[in-house]
């Protein structure tokens, strides 16, 4: 028996575009001899519809689409829709074949952390099933899963244990999982749990492709009732995979280490974003430093060369080797490049200012001017040309404000702003290694500065900045928990207080792609008036 597991990139609300693709694939697995075609959760709308969820017109458009590709069903198809039962919406799966849709499953557990809020759509399915399928001349039981109904660990109702005592031949889980990096290895993990717990094969059929900040990765898998991986598909790639579960034979792709899939992650979701916005080209002010030229480089080979418009914006305070960098660095990628000078500007704008700053000293509002400059001229730029403006700060300077909000924070995505400042690094180094010398090495070896006055660096050592704030981010420590499992006190009172004192300039900044268990954006929610300081 062949199961082809179609790993899409569907597009939120496009349902024609859906549609061809949902039955493009189908005939294509058709043609490679496939008895079961299945897609990801919510094939049909894309995922996640949010609030469209809400138009009623959403959810007919959307059941007009499976009616349309039962119809057109021979051998079983399935495929992720919203269902509507008795005025309630369900997370469904449908079961289609002989030109009908045959059963449909209702999603029984929802997700409510993190990126997740589906209790807020959606009424939870009642129980698990087992659904019987014709295949040639036999039928099977398929125990059909979306998505969260295979993460049971933490819920009373254990689906997959429920489904093999109904008598279930095979376990089939469609999902959109988000990309987070180590996910495929506890995916892999969970799964195998499942199979040793009921003794049955396993299909995983997930989401590729991005959606806002999201970053589906794909990495379908199938294991077989031993336990054993017998199916692995690509990341970040539409692709079929083709698994037999009656023979020998194996089809996986090797791993690849956790920089290139950082760099292919962040690669989609800046085409993605483009495409499904209707976008082509992008500009990006290049400082010579490493985060401008990690996004110039993840730009370039998500959009091609002659999408990408890079600026240097010069101020009396820049270096010599910053413009020389910046220079290099556009020529090795091949892009456009040129230079503005803002100096000029600044000089006007602090003379206008001079009269109503009552000849107070200068401080951070005059370097912040810089900045707002130069957010100006790549905004202007953008209006006047279509491009879209790449935001480069990234998570650490984020989470602490050591970002000037409508300056270097103006932008319509924020690329790399889920990676601390060492993964900058290091996904930096492995471009060199693997796609020849594009970042200038002086950019990589020089110490990192925003040249905003005359000798200015970074005001913090990464090396213990960056993963203290990705432990205060992502965990549930308080300051004196983490105090006591050996943190400086004075290190996390710092970053415990900006990242709070900061949270108002996040809102306002560009929508950030996501890579890992915890980022600012839709998946972390704290008030901006908060006095708490435990």
């Amino acid at each position: 028996m062949k199961i082809a597991l179609c790993q899409i990139n569907t597009i939120v609300g496009d349902f024609n575009y859906n549609l061809e693709s949902i039955l493009s694939y189908y005939g294509q697995s058709i043609s490679l001899n496939a008895d079961i075609v299945v897609f990801p959760e919510l094939s049909i709308t894309g995922y996640p519809p949010q609030d469209l969820l809400m138009k009623d017109s959403f959810i007919k458009d959307n059941l007009n689409i499976l009616q349309i590709i039962s119809k057109k069903s021979t051998i079983p198809i399935i495929v992720g829709y919203v269902n509507k039962e008795n005025g309630a919406l369900y997370n469904s799966a449908a079961i289609c074949y002989d030109g009908k849709i045959q059963y449909s499953y209702n999603k029984i557990l929802l997700p409510t952390y993190d990126v997740f809020d589906e209790a807020r759509y959606f009424k939870s399915g009642r129980n698990p099933s087992a659904f019987t399928v014709p295949i040639g001349n036999k039928v099977i039981k398929i125990g059909l899963q979306i998505c969260e109904d295979m993460w049971d660990n933490n819920y009373e109702t254990k689906v997959s244990k429920l489904q093999m005592e109904m008598g279930a031949d095979i376990l089939l889980n469609i999902s959109a999982s988000p990309y987070q990096k180590d996910r495929l290895q506890t995916r892999k993990f969970i799964i195998k749990e499942k199979v040793k717990e009921t003794g049955l094969p396993f299909f995983y059929c997930n989401m590729v492709g991005a959606q806002d900040e999201l970053i589906f990765d794909g990495q379908s898998v199938a294991f077989s009732s031993r336990g054993e991986l017998i199916g692995y598909a690509n990341s970040f790639k539409q692709e079929i995979l083709i698994v037999n579960i009656e023979s020998n034979e194996k089809v996986y792709v090797k791993d690849v280490c956790q920089e290139e899939n950082i760099y292919s992650a962040l690669c989609l979701g800046v085409k993605d974003y483009f495409k499904k916005t209707g976008h082509n080209e992008a500009v990006i002010g290049l400082s010579g430093g490493i985060d401008s030229a990690l996004v110039a480089s993840i730009a370039t080979d998500a959009l091609g060369c002659k999408n990408i418009h890079g600026i240097s914006l010069p101020s009396k305070y820049s270096s010599k080797h910053s413009l020389t960098d910046a220079k290099d660095l556009a020529k090795n990628l091949g892009i456009d490049y040129d230079v503005i000078p803002i100096q000029n500007g600044i000089d006007e704008i602090e003379k206008l200012l001079k009269p109503h700053f009552h000849n107070q000293s200068t401080d951070v509002t005059e370097e912040n001017l810089q900045a707002r400059m130069r957010g100006i001229i790549l905004m202007a730029l953008s209006n006047k040309f279509g491009w879209m403006v790449l935001s480069t700060g990234n998570k650490t300077e984020l989470a602490l404000g050591y970002c000037t909000l409508y300056g270097d924070m103006s932008g319509g995505l924020s690329v790399i702003s889920d990676l601390n400042k060492d993964e900058v690094y290091k996904v930096a180094k492995w471009i060199n290694k693997n796609k020849g010398s594009v970042i200038p090495i002086n950019i990589i070896n020089k110490e990192p500065s925003a040249e905003l006055s005359y000798g200015q660096v970074d005001p913090f050592d990464y090396s213990v900045i960056s993963p203290l704030v990705d432990v205060v981010i992502g965990s549930n420590f308080s300051k004196k928990n983490l105090v006591a499992q050996g943190y400086d006190e004075e290190s996390v009172n710092l970053v415990y207080n900006k990242i709070r004192l900061n949270e108002y300039k996040r809102r306002q900044a560009a929508p950030g792609l996501k890579i890992s268990s915890k980022a600012f954006g839709m998946g972390r929610k704290f008030p901006i008036v908060n006095n708490y300081r435990g």
